[in-house]
């Protein structure tokens, strides 16, 4: 999954649907591209340099196993929650599933 890159297109996802895990919160705004896009962000709450870098890292990879299940033709903004640093990744796969079905569910797709 291509992933987002410029200011302009996380606020633009901002402005989308919201879905709230422990772990993590998920923007899903449809895109002009028809190709679904992901982007992930760590705030400086979450903690050190280290902490964040590994909260992005694990958010990545729970986008990569999940890309055959992202809305199409749509961006997906991952931001981290502190719990993502302590959620076992089976749980956080889960999370992402569920969050990424609700997204499907509001749009329609």
């Amino acid at each position: 999954m291509p992933t987002l890159k410029s200011r302009r297109d996380f606020l633009a996802a901002d402005r989308g649907m919201r879905i709230v895990t422990p772990a993590f919160i998920l923007l899903v705004q449809p895109n002009a591209c028809g190709a679904a896009r992901a982007g992930f962000t760590a705030s400086r709450r979450l903690g050190p340099h280290v902490q964040r870098n590994r909260a992005r890292r694990r958010l990545r990879e729970l986008a990569r196993l999940l890309k055959a299940e992202a809305v199409a033709g749509a961006d997906h903004v991952f931001i981290a929650r502190p719990a993502v640093l302590d959620r076992p990744f089976p749980v956080l796969l889960a999370d992402g599933r569920r969050a990424l079905a609700a997204a499907r569910r509001r749009l329609g797709a």
